[in-house]
C-alpha cells in the first residue's frame, strides 16, 4: 500500500530542499508550491517528480538561483521580463505579480518574458489570476517533442494554451492544455510497463504510425487534432518564444538532455481586468448561469455529469488535501536522496 504524504508538510519538504540547494526561503516556497499545487490537481507529471532535474540543474550551474527577474522593456500596458535563467516557477511568478498590477491600471496587460526555464502548470498561475477578478492567458513553449504536420521529427513542443475565467459561486473556468494528443508521460509509462499504446497517439522515427510504447518515445508525439493542434502549438510559439527573443523551436532546449545552454523557454501572459467591460459581480452572475445552463444540458447515455474544465482537476485537489497525495516509490527514492543531503526526513511529511 502506498504511503500518502500530506501536502502542506510535503510542500514544506520540497522547499527546504530548494532552499538548501540556494534559492532563497521565498523563491523555494514558491518553487514547492507550483510542484506541489499540480500533484493536488492530479497532474503528477508537473509535480514533485521534477523535484530531481530542478535541483540538478541548480546543481549543475545550468539554472540560476539569485531570483534576479529584471524588466528589459516597458511601453504602455506591454512588458518584457528577462528571467535571467532562474527557476521557471520564480519568474512565472514574478510574470503574474507584474500582470496584475499593470492590469487594475490600464484595463489589460501584456508580459512577456524570456530567459526561462519549464515553469510547471498554467493552472497555478491562472488560479491566482482569476482570484483577482482577472481574466487570463497564459502561453507557454517547450522543448522539441512533435513534428509537424506531414513531418517526421519533432520540432515544436507541446506548447501548452491556458485561459482562467472566474465566477461566481460555480467553480471557475480554468483551461490549461497542452497542444499533443496525449502526455509524452503516458507513453513513458506504458513503455515502462511493457504495454502498448493506441493507435494514433505517436509515430516511429521513420514517420509511421506506431502502438509500440518505445518506438514512440525514439520518435515523436502527435498534434491534437491533426493539423489544427500543429497550428495551435506553432502559433504560442511565435507569440511566447520568437515575439519574446527567446528560444523556439529547436532553439527550446530540453532540460533533461541538453547540459551545456540554458533552456531559454518563453512565456506569454495576457491579463483582463473584468471591471474594464462591467461590474465583476455582474460577470460572475453571468458566468454562473452560463456554467450551470451547460451543466443542465441533456446528458449522454451513460454520463452522469457534464463538466466544465478545470473541475476535475479542483474536485481531484480537495479529495488530495483530505487523504493525501501518494508518490511513485520512484520519486520517494529521488525526494530521500537530496533530503540526506540537505538534512531533511520524507517521513515528516507523511501524512498521520
Amino acid at each position: 500500500m502506498n504511503r500518502r504524504y500530506d501536502w502542506q508538510r510535503l510542500q514544506q519538504y520540497v522547499a527546504g530542499l530548494f532552499n538548501g540547494a540556494g534559492l532563497s526561503r521565498e523563491n523555494a516556497e514558491i518553487v514547492a508550491e507550483s510542484l506541489v499545487q499540480a500533484d493536488l490537481r492530479g497532474v503528477d507529471s508537473h509535480g514533485v517528480v521534477r523535484t530531481d532535474i530542478y535541483l540538478k540543474r541548480i546543481q549543475a550551474g545550468m539554472m540560476n538561483s539569485d531570483g534576479d527577474v529584471t524588466v528589459e522593456r516597458s511601453s504602455g500596458s506591454v512588458t518584457l521580463l528577462d528571467g535571467r535563467n532562474n527557476p521557471g516557477a520564480v519568474i512565472g511568478s514574478r510574470a503574474l505579480e507584474h500582470a496584475l498590477e499593470e492590469v487594475k491600471r490600464q484595463g489589460s496587460a501584456v508580459v512577456g518574458v524570456k530567459g526561462s526555464n519549464h515553469f510547471g502548470t498554467c493552472a497555478y498561475y491562472l488560479l491566482k489570476a482569476v482570484q483577482q477578478d482577472t481574466i487570463m492567458i497564459i502561453l507557454s513553449n517547450a522543448s522539441q517533442t512533435m513534428p509537424p504536420t506531414g513531418g517526421i521529427r519533432p520540432f515544436i513542443g507541446t506548447n501548452p494554451f491556458s485561459v482562467g475565467v472566474p465566477a461566481g459561486k460555480c467553480r471557475p473556468f480554468v483551461l490549461d492544455m497542452a497542444t499533443s494528443v496525449v502526455a509524452r508521460g503516458k507513453i513513458i509509462v506504458a513503455a515502462e510497463r511493457g504495454e502498448d499504446i493506441p493507435q494514433g497517439w505517436a509515430i516511429d522515427k521513420h514517420g509511421n504510425p506506431t502502438t509500440n510504447a518505445r518506438e514512440a518515445l525514439n520518435g515523436s508525439v502527435l498534434p491534437m487534432a491533426g493539423a489544427k493542434g500543429y497550428g495551435i502549438s506553432m502559433f504560442v510559439d511565435i507569440l511566447s518564444g520568437v515575439l519574446t527573443g527567446a528560444g523556439f523551436g529547436r532553439y527550446v532546449n530540453n532540460m533533461y538532455e541538453n547540459w551545456h545552454e540554458p533552456q531559454n523557454v518563453g512565456h506569454l501572459f495576457v491579463a483582463v481586468d473584468i471591471n474594464a467591460f462591467m461590474p465583476a459581480a455582474l460577470f460572475k452572475e453571468r458566468m454562473d448561469r452560463y456554467i450551470r445552463e451547460i451543466k443542465a444540458e441533456p446528458k449522454a447515455p451513460d454520463v452522469e455529469e457534464i463538466l466544465i474544465p478545470g473541475e476535475i482537476e479542483l474536485r481531484c485537489t480537495e479529495a488530495r488535501m483530505a487523504c493525501g497525495i501518494e508518490l511513485p516509490a520512484s520519486v520517494e527514492k529521488q525526494l530521500e536522496a537530496w533530503g540526506e543531503r540537505f538534512g531533511r526526513k520524507l517521513s515528516d511529511a507523511l501524512k498521520e
